[in-house]
């Protein structure tokens, strides 16, 4: 059976709680704290969509912070 190399990924900027939360929901990642802070660890495929997630997410709340 073949090994999947996993990836690390610093979390963007502006990332809640309750975003996190459902970018775990959506995607098989997990979450590591570090000297550095925390990063999200999975599969190359999946940090790309879980970051596009994130980055959406925080478009979206901008917009709503802003009253658009």
């Amino acid at each position: 059976m073949e090994e999947k190399q996993e990836y690390e990924m610093g979390l963007p900027n502006g990332v809640g709680e309750k975003m996190l939360a459902h970018a775990f929901e959506k995607f098989d990642i997990k979450l590591e704290q570090t000297e550095f802070g925390p990063k999200i660890i999975g599969e190359y495929d999946e940090l790309v969509k879980a970051k596009e997630f994130l980055e959406n997410e925080i478009k979206e709340r901008l917009k709503q912070l802003q009253g658009e």
